[in-house]
């Protein structure tokens, strides 16, 4: 089994020494992929925050050397030693190692294990699967676990904070898509407008959220939230939780530290839900992919949505790093 060409077109991030690393466009020896039972022409990947740390030299990410990063990959498979997947058959793959310790999406094929790999669900095509990516999974599993502790339609304001960054307009767009009343905090007032036509009831200012509170409770306001932010948000989301609520939390962007007590916890029963994509069990993902191309499918799926290529994938890099990317960003590897 082997139909990858010898070489192919990849976006390489290499070490030059400590201080520098190497990153952009060249020919890569298909010898230099890992082994694995299925072999992917790779179509379309996305940017993530990590790709971006995976493509610097402060960024503790990259696990090999040289990397061809992306976290997420979808296209068709040229040839497979598994009988599960056919050739020709369209697919995705992100999480596990990819990108990481593994040569990932951002090169014109890959060679992956199987227990990587996920059919390509009905409703979705390759470019959506990429524009929901590793974000919309992760918003996915968010909202799973907020209806699987009981969070319905018609219970309450659910909010979600980093409302503007890819994890939190899929969540946005999702959760709206179920009938939930959305707000979205952010602090870019002229994302209003996109947040709204994705389903958002309202937004909540960054001040708000970020504020500091003498009290260990306030108000209780918020049926369930989705937290991908971290930092001074998740302390205000915990205080703010109705009884019985729960936050799902994904992202650290607003620092790593936790502030809180724990009476949130004890006089109101909320639930803290920790959110990991990257090792969710391959049945899972795929369970859950088939409802990404049915009842969780996004608001407004492919809308508004960046496009790149490899060629110019660097400064796409660098304004994900920046902070100035807006919503979800695609990358067309293949011509």
């Amino acid at each position: 089994m082997a139909a990858i060409p010898e070489s192919f077109r990849a976006f390489v991030a290499e070490r030059r020494g400590e201080d520098a690393v190497e990153r952009g466009v060249r020919e890569f020896a298909a010898a230099d992929l890992p082994e694995g039972e299925v072999e992917v022409r790779v179509d379309w990947s996305s940017v993530n925050y990590k790709d971006a740390l995976a493509t610097i030299p402060s960024g503790k990410v990259a696990r090999i050397d040289p990397l061809i990063p992306g976290i997420d990959l979808a296209g068709e498979v040229v040839a497979s030693g598994d009988p599960g997947f056919a050739s020709g058959q369209a697919v995705l793959a992100h999480g596990y190692d990819l990108g990481v310790a593994r040569h990932g999406g951002f090169g014109e094929y890959t060679r992956l294990p199987s227990n990587y790999v996920v059919p390509l669900p009905p409703g979705l095509d390759a470019r959506e699967a990429m524009a929901i990516g590793t974000a919309g999974f992760t918003a996915a599993m968010s909202v799973a676990a907020l209806e699987g502790r009981g969070l319905r339609p018609g219970d309450g304001p659910v909010l979600v904070t980093g409302a503007s960054g890819g994890v939190g307009s899929s969540a946005v767009a999702i959760l709206a898509g179920r009938g939930h009343e959305v707000w979205a905090a952010t602090g870019k007032a002229d994302e209003e407008p996109r947040l709204r036509s994705l389903g958002a009831a309202g937004v909540v200012p960054r001040e708000e959220v970020t504020a500091e509170s003498p009290r260990p409770l306030d108000s209780a306001r918020w049926a369930g939230a989705v937290d991908a932010v971290g930092g001074a948000t998740l302390p205000y989301v915990l205080r703010t939780l109705r009884p019985g609520a729960a936050v799902a939390s994904s992202g650290n962007a607003g620092g790593p530290i936790l502030s809180t007590t724990v009476l949130p916890f004890i006089l109101r029963g909320v639930a803290l839900l920790g959110m990991d994509s990257s090792a969710v069990p391959i049945e899972a993902r795929r369970a859950l992919w088939a409802r990404l191309g049915s009842d969780f499918r996004p608001n407004g799926l492919g809308e508004g949505v960046t496009e790149v290529t490899l060629e110019s994938l660097e400064p796409a890099l660098d304004r994900i790093l920046a902070g100035a990317a807006r919503g979800r960003w695609v990358v067309r590897v293949s011509a």
